[in-house]
This record gives structure tokens, C-alpha cells and sequence, in this order.
């Protein structure tokens, strides 16, 4: 069966559809100033739920949190800071205080093996304000030296999109124009294909708006 012809030259974000439980659940939480771990596989989602939620609340968001020269980078133009011209050190220390200062939720996003420096570098953040950490694991041969610190921490897991999550954002993506609507149709297999992941999901179905799928033909 010859390919159905989309007109779509570009594939823009996929609608936020399927975390609604988990953003509300983040908004509640960040309402009583919690410390919070948010978990999940990798590609499940957890940076895109904290974007969605970043202008709404006010968050502060360390898009990398590996390092201190990450960390720092990351941080400094929402603060507000400049690091030309400083070393780290004084640049970490800037941070600190601005990040006090400011009363904002601090989100470290990306979190794998912590360093000791790191560890108490966001330890001592979060004794100023509340922090989010967003990693793949909370058992501590995976997230390194920060482990001790997360007993004071709430958890929100991101999980895979079950069937039902997938049919929600399959149709949203096209209902808003991204991916023609034999994709619907197809639920199933693009569900098998991801694992339920919703990155995966979403570059398959950028695929799919480029034609390189047959949506006509299951």
C-alpha cells in the first residue's frame, strides 16, 4: 500500500498528556514545601513534567547536575549571576547565597554518582530551601554520596505509560495536527515499540509525521 503523504515538514513537542496525576501531585507537594526524589527510568519523563511545571511554580531548574562547573552553568543566568571571570569556587559560593536568597524550589535535574562535594553542596541548598532531585535511582551505588540525605526526602515515581497513557497522547498528538490520524490506529504497536516510554513515544511519532511509517497499512 503506498505510504499516506503527510504535510508536516517539522514535528513540534508533543502535547503534555498522560503526568497529569504526577504534576498535580508535584504541585501539592511543592505547596507544603517538600524535599522531594523523583524517580523513574530514563526517557520516562521526569524533566519534561519538572518544564512543565517550571514557569507555573517558580522553579529553579539545574538542567545537569554532575558537577560543580555544570551545576554553576546551569544556575547562574536564572539567578542572575555571572561566572566570567571567577573561579569555581567563589561561583559556587555565589550560587548558594543567591539560591537562599531567593526562597525558590531548586530542582536538580539529572542526578546520577554525587561526589562528596556535590552531596554537601546540595545538601546545604537544601537546608536553605526546598529540592527536587530527579534521578534514575535511589539505591546507593547508583546515586553516589547524596544517599544519606535522601531519608528527608518525599518520593514521586514516573513510570512507564501504561496502554491508556499512550491512546492519550497518540490522540492528542493528532488532534493537534502533528502526525496524521492513522497513527491512532496503531496504538498498540507504537505502545509495544516504546516500552511506554514517552521519549521514545514521542520520536517515534516524530517519525511517523515525516512519513516514514505506513499509517495506512497496520
Amino acid at each position: 500500500m503506498e505510504k499516506t503523504n503527510l504535510v508536516i515538514p517539522t514535528s513540534p513537542p508533543c502535547p503534555f498528556v498522560g503526568r497529569e496525576k504526577e504534576a498535580a501531585q508535584l504541585e501539592g507537594l511543592h505547596a507544603q514545601r517538600k524535599h522531594l526524589l523523583i524517580l523513574g527510568p530514563a526517557g520516562a519523563g521526569k524533566t519534561a513534567l519538572v518544564n512543565h511545571l517550571k514557569d507555573r511554580l517558580g522553579l529553579v531548574v539545574c538542567p545537569r547536575s554532575d558537577c560543580f562547573g555544570e551545576i554553576c552553568e546551569g544556575l547562574e543566568g536564572q539567578l542572575g549571576l555571572s561566572g566570567e571571570g571567577r573561579k569555581l569556587l567563589q561561583r559556587k559560593q555565589r550560587v548558594r547565597q543567591a539560591l537562599a536568597a531567593c526562597h525558590r524550589t531548586v530542582v536538580f535535574d539529572g542526578v546520577g554518582w554525587t561526589t562528596p562535594k556535590v552531596a554537601s553542596f546540595i545538601e546545604s541548598v537544601s537546608q536553605r530551601v526546598p529540592v527536587w532531585i530527579c534521578a534514575r535511582s535511589e539505591h546507593p551505588w547508583d546515586i553516589g554520596h547524596i544517599w544519606p540525605l535522601l531519608t528527608r526526602f518525599s518520593r514521586v515515581a514516573v513510570k512507564p505509560f501504561s496502554l491508556a497513557q499512550t491512546r492519550a497522547l497518540v490522540t492528542a498528538a493528532v488532534a493537534a495536527g502533528l502526525v496524521a490520524g492513522g497513527a491512532v490506529e496503531l496504538v498498540a504497536w507504537f505502545h509495544r515499540r516504546s516500552g511506554g516510554i514517552p521519549l521514545v513515544l514521542s520520536e517515534l511519532l516524530a517519525e511517523a509525521a515525516t512519513g516514514k511509517y505506513d499509517l495506512g497499512n497496520a
